[in-house]
């Protein structure tokens, strides 16, 4: 039995490691010991009950020990690029759409076979990209995949779904929720904080930056690493995102 206050969410005709995944997922973010990730409770195959989250406004403070905490949480690392949380076998989600977890030595053909063309191939089946359009998604693609975008660092253990929404802002801290997390690059979950907004963002995005000590010019980079989610956007909400990725994609070409 569930004593503590808890918050419990539920889909009837989940997939059968619909939660599974997200339970390992906020687990394997968790063992990182930096930022803050609510607890997992309970898991079934159509639930998950975690702990429940009391809001409080977000403030300045919170935001820089938050960009610091993610840096942390990136540089726990991971696998590989593509790999799936510590003890999990098979893919994911990324909202209710399923994510590849194949591990990848190199960062820009992970991206480009696994996070880019599979969502710009279905979002040109259903009608929510145009054929011209997908060619300069599959032209950036390309170049991404030969690594051309690619530097150094090593596989970072990222939350993947990193929108406002996943960051939930408490008299403690901000703590991250609903994560798609695997191997990546620590630069896609701030794209996209970047992409959709969030409450101080640029003290986050300064203070990992920081923490992480990214180079100059790591900004111009946000782009390339908001393809993913507006790829996977144009998928489930429609062919405005489609264009937006196309357009972004023509900055880079």
């Amino acid at each position: 039995m569930i004593l503590a206050p808890h918050f419990r969410k539920q889909w009837p005709e989940a997939p059968h490691d619909f939660f599974a995944v997200e339970a390992a997922g906020l687990r394997w973010l968790a063992s990182a010991g930096a930022a803050a990730v609510v607890s997992v409770l309970d898991v079934g195959a159509t639930e998950i009950t975690v702990a429940r989250l009391d809001q409080a406004p977000p403030t300045r403070a919170a935001a820089e020990a938050f960009g610091t905490a993610l840096a942390g949480t990136h540089r726990a690392g991971a696998d590989a690029f593509g790999a799936p949380p510590d003890g999990w076998d098979g893919d994911g989600y990324i909202g209710r759409q399923r994510l590849s977890f194949r591990p990848e030595r190199q960062w820009g053909r992970f991206y480009a076979e696994q996070r880019m063309l599979p969502y710009a191939r279905t979002a040109r089946d259903l009608g929510h990209l145009t054929a011209q359009q997908l060619r300069v998604i599959e032209r950036i693609a390309e170049r991404i995949a030969a690594g051309e975008f690619d530097d150094a660092r090593r596989p970072a253990r990222i939350h993947g779904d990193l929108w406002s929404g996943n960051l939930i802002s408490t008299a403690d801290g901000m703590v991250l929720i609903d994560p798609a997390a695997h191997g990546g690059h620590g630069i896609t979950d701030l794209a996209m904080l970047a992409l959709f907004g969030a409450p101080h963002l640029d003290i986050i995005l300064a203070a990992y930056a920081e923490a992480a000590e990214l180079p100059l010019g790591w900004r111009t980079l946000i782009g390339l690493h908001q393809l993913h989610p507006l790829l996977v956007h144009a998928v489930s909400h429609g062919p405005s995102y489609g264009s937006e990725a196309a357009a972004i994609a023509l900055h880079y070409l």
